[in-house]
């Protein structure tokens, strides 16, 4: 059996706005037409009746045409919502290796992104130099900046 990596699903609270970020800040390109997923089926798969959710699939940069996508969805009722957590067991960040982390940094600030930690350069035995910072997207989701010197 052949397993290939697809999506990551982000849950919003405006996925136009999260998808535009994401967009901007990193390069994902939209794919596939919007979604709009309601109806007996979605009861079933979700186990939540009467659930709608609504979103589009974003193409990661650096794989392709057939690379893995962020799943950015809204439902019309969210359920409450916890603080994001960088040691809080389950998904903890999504990594995006970058030119520059300083100037990635710079543009995550100006598009109501914030800050989680300070940018730190590691040496990392038998891997190499890598930087590295924690940040929230516009809804607070950790994102990881990192650049490997080579």
């Amino acid at each position: 059996m052949a397993t290939r990596y697809a999506h990551v699903n982000l849950i919003a609270r405006d996925w136009r706005r999260l998808c535009a970020f994401y967009e901007e800040a990193f390069d994902c390109v939209p794919v596939s037409q919007e979604r709009d997923h309601h109806g007996p089926h979605i009861d079933r798969l979700t186990a939540l009746p009467g659930a709608r959710i609504r979103g589009r699939h974003l193409r990661v940069p650096g794989h392709g045409e057939q690379g893995p996508t962020l799943e950015v969805f809204s439902y019309a009722e969210n359920a409450p919502e916890l603080p994001r957590l960088l040691h809080r067991p389950g998904l903890a960040h999504l990594a995006f290796e970058v030119d520059d982390v300083d100037a990635t940094r710079q543009v995550i600030l100006r598009l109501g992104g914030s800050d989680v930690g300070e940018v730190v350069t590691l040496d990392i035995a038998g891997a190499g130099k890598l930087t590295l910072v924690y940040m929230g997207d516009p809804e607070g989701n950790i994102v990881e900046l990192q650049h490997w010197h080579r």
